[in-house]
Formats: structure tokens, sequence, C-alpha cells
């Protein structure tokens, strides 16, 4: 079976919570000493200010393709069974998962880096938007891994980002921090087109 059929990427319409359960039973195998899981759950507090909710929005078919991206780099990295990676679209009250992943492989070092590395790969790089609602009015938040990430470009004197290994900033209206035109990469193959 080829490495990427042993990944179950999905990115959960509206109102769809994250089944751990199934995650965690993907997978599963009696040859998987360890798995390891991560689960991103809405906090009820930022900074002082009360959290109603998260809202999440992403371009799918390139938060899919990016996930799959990691997935292969985490795979080359580590000796891996299976990874399940789970995203919530919509708003996502307090006290429930946005984000899910579970990884499998014969021992747990590589089962725990794996797991680290492709939650914070996923915040960096992958374009799904944040909104935190609060009692007293809403903000779309970067991820410290997003700007981690942009910061390094910067400093490499890289003036376009491109999603899977670099980073996407935009927003859902395609505004991001960086103006109204930022350069993208739709599909992780080279193709860039630029969002307005």
């Amino acid at each position: 079976m080829a490495d990427e059929d042993r990944d179950l990427i999905e990115i959960l319409e509206e109102h769809n919570p994250v089944d751990m359960a199934k995650y965690i039973n993907y997978v599963s195998a009696p040859q998987a000493g360890a798995i390891a899981t991560f689960s991103g759950t809405t906090r009820d507090t930022f900074e002082g200010k009360t959290v109603l909710e998260l809202r999440c929005e992403a371009y799918v078919p390139m938060a899919v393709r990016c996930i799959k991206s990691a997935c292969q780099s985490a795979r080359s990295s580590w000796n891996l069974m299976s990874i399940a990676a789970a995203h919530r679209l919509g708003p996502v009250p307090v006290g429930e998962t946005s984000v899910f992943i579970a990884v499998s492989s014969v021992h747990r070092d590589d089962a725990l880096d794996a797991c680290k590395f492709l939650i914070d790969e996923i915040k960096a790089s992958v374009p799904i938007w944040k909104k935190e609602v609060y009692t007293n009015g809403e903000v779309w938040k970067e991820n410290k891994e997003f700007l981690e990430r942009k910061s390094e470009l910067e400093k490499g004197g890289r003036d376009e980002y491109r999603c899977c290994r670099k980073q996407l900033e935009s927003k859902p209206n395609g505004h991001g921090c960086c103006g109204a035109k930022v350069k993208i990469d739709d599909g992780c193959n080279g193709d860039t087109r630029e969002a307005e």
C-alpha cells in the first residue's frame, strides 16, 4: 500500500463535529506500538476576553493538498504507519475540537514527533483561517507558527508566500496582512495565481 493510501485527510463541513474515535480507529493496527494524537479545542478566554466560539474557513482543495504534503514530509522523517488529520469548518463552540491528528508507528518517538510536526505544519502553512468571536467583538487570528514562518521567509528576502512549504497570506476575502494581492500556490505544484 502506498504511503498516501495510509493517510486519511478530511476537511469537515459546518456543524460536523470531529469524531476522534473514527481517526484513532483508522490509524490503529496490530503492529502499532504507539498512537499519538492531538486535539485542538476552542478555549473560553483569550487575553481576558470571553470567547463564544471559533469560526474556521478554508480554501478546501488547497488545504487538503497542503495537509497531504505535510504528511509526506512527516513520512520522510519518521517511520510511520498511518496518519489521520481532520479540520472542522464553520462555528466551533467552546470545548469542541476544531483540529484532530492521529499518528501510528511501531515506536512512540516516531508517533509523538510526527504528531507535533504535523500540527505545527498545519498551523504554519495550510490555508485555514480562524476567527475568535468574543462577547464584545471578533478578530481574525494568525497562528504563532504562521508568524514564525512569515518571519523566516522575510529574513530570507522572499517576497512571495507559497502554500505547503512556504506561507499563504490571505484571509478568505483575499486580503491578508501583506495587502490585497498575494501569490498563492494553487496545488503545491508551482502554479501560482494572484488573490485579490
